[in-house]
């Protein structure tokens, strides 16, 4: 006996274009260059990595430029060595100088190139990770990585656009690093409490030897008057001597 199969129904056919259309969105959306972590602390220092996915099915990445946010400039930008990998640097003038241990520094990191070597790059499939060491980060809430990717058929992938508050992500994202302010140290009232305490510890043992002293005081008092009273009563009962 021959079974024919059932054709398929109008509503298995629709979930499966939207759940292609889905998957389609969500692997393009989480296939633009991102930093890692994506957060840091103002004032402070840390290790991000610039992750660069390859989105092209026959081109590999041969160059990304990070270009650093100038309205946030920060005094010391160190790169981490990534094998066949070369980075060029370039610095701008900053005016107020940027304050880093004392020293007053008239520079700053703009922009970071980094180049693969010939026949190399990031291949389709794949994605690579530049990590950069960065501090101390500046005393704003945000700040923007604009990025370039630019492929071994000459295209070029620009990440620049900026995030708006309350709307979508943009097509192209630009790599985004929150910085949430320094939290104030739990011990800095501590010596002024501890302080007070003592203070309180000093009173409160004044006070005890004081009362201490007053006590002994009328213990000596009564002391003597018991002393005193025992003596006036033996003088009384002596006899008198007669001459």
């Amino acid at each position: 006996m021959i079974r024919l199969r059932r054709p398929a129904t109008a509503a298995a056919l629709t979930l499966a274009a939207v759940a292609a259309t889905v998957l389609g969105l969500a692997g393009s959306a989480s296939a633009h260059v991102t930093i890692n972590p994506q957060e840091g602390t103002q004032g402070g220092y840390g290790r991000f990595a610039l992750r660069v996915p390859n989105e092209s099915d026959t081109a590999s990445t041969v160059k990304v430029e990070v270009n650093l946010p100038e309205n946030a400039p920060v005094g010391s930008v160190s790169t981490m060595p990534v094998p066949g990998w070369t980075v060029a640097v370039e610095k701008r003038k900053v005016d107020p100088p940027i304050e880093v241990h004392g020293s007053q520094l008239t520079e700053a990191v703009s922009k970071l190139t980094f180049t693969a070597p010939p026949n190399g790059g990031v291949k389709p499939g794949e994605f690579q990770e530049f990590p950069v060491s960065m501090g101390p980060l500046p005393q704003v809430d945000t700040m923007v990585f604009k990025v370039l990717q630019t492929y071994s058929d000459g295209n070029v992938s620009r990440w620049i656009e900026e995030p708006t508050p309350g709307a979508e992500e943009p097509e192209n994202p630009a790599p985004v690093l929150k910085l949430a302010a320094k939290a104030a140290s739990p011990g800095a009232s501590a010596p002024a409490e501890a302080v007070a305490a003592a203070d309180d510890d000093d009173d409160d043992a004044d006070s005890g030897a004081a009362t201490a002293f007053g006590v002994a005081g009328l213990v000596a008092g009564l002391a003597g008057l018991a002393l005193g009273g025992l003596a006036f009563a033996r003088t009384r009962r002596e006899p008198v001597a007669k001459s």
